[in-house]
């Protein structure tokens, strides 16, 4: 399966982006999906991971604010992002693998195939 997410930009904060994830090769809905993000020069963050059985999971930092979720019939998955803050401002990647698994609510294993990313800016 091979991943593109789309829907990055420039928002202020306090503003709405809905990033997309969208997939070839496979069908998601079998498939455990994560959601990260990396600023230059700091390592890779989990953000948010939807399994198999639809179950969700969202870092401390982003809960209550963003949500994931799946449209099957269009073979994507989304993250929804409200109330944006300027440390949100990242570059936003999603991922899965064959063995991709939400271990915790910040500890995501098993994501071998990911995406290129998309940078989101949240800036006045």
């Amino acid at each position: 399966v091979q991943l593109q997410a789309s829907g990055g930009g420039l928002v202020q904060p306090g503003g709405s982006l809905r990033l997309s994830c969208a997939a070839t090769g496979g069908a998601l809905v079998a498939y455990t999906i994560g959601w990260f993000r990396q600023v230059p020069g700091s390592g890779r963050e989990a953000v948010s991971c939807i399994s198999s059985n639809e179950k969700t999971h969202y870092a401390d930092s982003v809960k209550g604010r963003f949500t994931i979720s799946r449209e099957n019939d269009k073979n994507t998955v989304y993250l929804q992002m409200n109330s944006l803050r300027r440390e949100d401002s990242a570059v936003y990647s999603c991922a899965t693998g064959y063995y991709a698994y939400c271990a915790s609510d910040d500890e995501y294993y098993g994501m071998d195939h990911w995406g290129k990313g998309t940078q989101v800016t949240v800036s006045s």
